[in-house]
């Protein structure tokens, strides 16, 4: 069958068509790669060229088709409009997260330190040591007579007596004897003098002396013995 012949717009157009569509499209591309392949065989003489893809029918034109030409080869079939593929958006990487530097931790306040008992101890076992002090308190007085209850105190307070003067030095916190005329002045310490009665307006006050205080001028506590128990008061006694 005679294959018609392109007319120059014809040719323009399928040119346009054809630089897309080798572009774009891979089989289109494989398909112009054979046939130059096989126009450049015939040019050297080397075998016969491949057969041609069957062309699809020619567009319709308003011009008369001229005859071909028997020596023409077989052009292409048509190709359709260029496809051109959207591109693809750009992957964008995460934004990585501001790095936050954590909050310390509150420091906890520091605990306070727990009073030593061993002092406290070792005047108590001194007390008992000396004058019984902790019989006598932890005796139960309710069914004795007062003049029984006399006698023991006498023994208690003279060995009480001597502990304390042994081992401290006390002086009153004020002079003077109770129910003396005394005067507050301004600045005293609250801790040393305790008011009571009628306390009003600002100081110097004049009241009665109704105690003087102790205030303890010096210790002289015996060292405690390496390995002792602090909390053994007094030892038990057994008589054989």
């Amino acid at each position: 069958m005679p294959q018609p012949e392109l007319s120059p717009l014809q040719r323009f157009v399928l040119a346009f068509y054809a630089f897309f569509a080798v572009l774009f499209r891979a089989e289109v591309a494989l398909a112009v790669h054979r046939i130059r392949e096989a126009r450049l065989a015939l040019g050297e003489g080397a075998g016969a060229p491949p057969e041609p893809m069957p062309p699809a029918p020619a567009r319709p034109t308003a011009a008369p088709i001229a005859a071909p030409s028997p020596a023409a080869p077989s052009p292409p079939p048509p190709i359709p409009g260029p496809v051109v593929a959207a591109p693809a958006p750009a992957a964008t990487s995460p934004r990585p997260a501001p790095h936050v530097a954590p909050s310390p931790a509150p420091a906890r306040p520091a605990e306070p330190a727990k009073p030593d008992p061993r002092p406290a101890l070792q005047l108590l076992g001194l007390l008992q040591r000396e004058g019984r002090f902790v019989d006598f308190l932890e005796e139960d007085l309710a069914g004795f007579p007062d003049a029984s209850i006399g006698a023991a105190a006498r023994a208690v307070h003279a060995g009480c007596k001597k502990a304390l003067q042994e081992y401290f030095r006390l002086e009153p916190v004020l002079g003077g004897a109770e129910g003396a005329r005394v005067t507050v002045e301004r600045g005293f310490d609250a801790a040393a003098i305790r008011l009571s009665g009628n306390v009003v307006g600002e100081p110097p006050f004049q009241g009665s002396l109704r105690h003087h205080g102790w205030r303890a001028k010096e210790v002289k506590l015996p060292p405690a013995k390496d390995g002792q128990d602090a909390s053994l008061l007094a030892p038990a006694e057994v008589e054989l």
